[in-house]
């Protein structure tokens, strides 16, 4: 009994967490973001104010959630489910790539409202820490003996390069009125970010 409540108890919270941040995306994609309050995304949502500050510390982190939400966990499942022949350079880029440029048609009005505000770059960009501990329990699963302080670095030197891809991708264009737009391929700029860590991430899948 005490598991089956402790299930309701993380599914009520789930779907809180999912309400808040389609309202948020809602609300921002109707309205602008800088037009949105934290008190109009709880409304929205059917919360209060204070049971908002539980899931997100900002308006900006909810909007960006939308998006991004569970994204971590799918690529660490989409590693681990990678051919077992494949090199763990080869599923790490791929699953990185896929998860992070197919957001999906539902998704792709709020990409360019998040592209082109600056607050939701920002918070976009801050999401690649969520990556760290996904991924390398990915890792240590895929790579059998890895020493798990290993796995941790790897992840977080992946998560590194995933942002500093993100930031070329976002970094200011010349667009009229000074918009920030997309700049270049972002599978092109992942995969380039990602290439130096190849041989590092080879060397720790090839353990005996």
């Amino acid at each position: 009994m005490t598991t089956r409540r402790a299930g309701l108890r993380e599914q009520k919270k789930q779907a809180t967490r999912e309400a808040l941040r389609e309202a948020a995306l809602r609300l921002a994609l109707a309205r602008g973001p800088a037009n949105v309050r934290v008190d109009d995304i709880a409304e929205a949502a059917g919360v209060s104010p204070r049971t908002y500050n539980n899931y997100f510390s900002s308006r900006e982190q909810a909007i960006v959630a939308a998006v991004t939400a569970e994204r971590e966990a799918r690529i660490a499942a989409a590693v681990v489910a990678r051919p077992a022949g494949d090199r763990l350079s080869r599923a790490v880029v791929e699953a990185v790539v896929e998860q992070y440029t197919d957001p999906g048609e539902h998704h792709r009005d709020a990409l360019l409202l998040i592209t082109t505000h600056t607050e939701l770059r920002e918070a976009f960009i801050a999401t690649t820490g969520a990556l760290e501990h996904p991924l390398a329990d990915a890792i240590t699963r895929r790579v059998n003996g890895i020493d798990p302080h290993t796995a941790l670095v790897l992840a977080a030197s992946v998560a590194a390069a995933i942002r500093v891809a993100l930031q070329g991708w976002v970094r200011p264009g010349t667009a009229p009125g000074g918009l920030v737009v997309p700049s270049g391929s972002l599978p092109d700029l992942l995969r380039t970010a990602l290439a130096p860590l190849a041989p590092a991430l080879d060397a720790a899948g090839q353990r005996p």
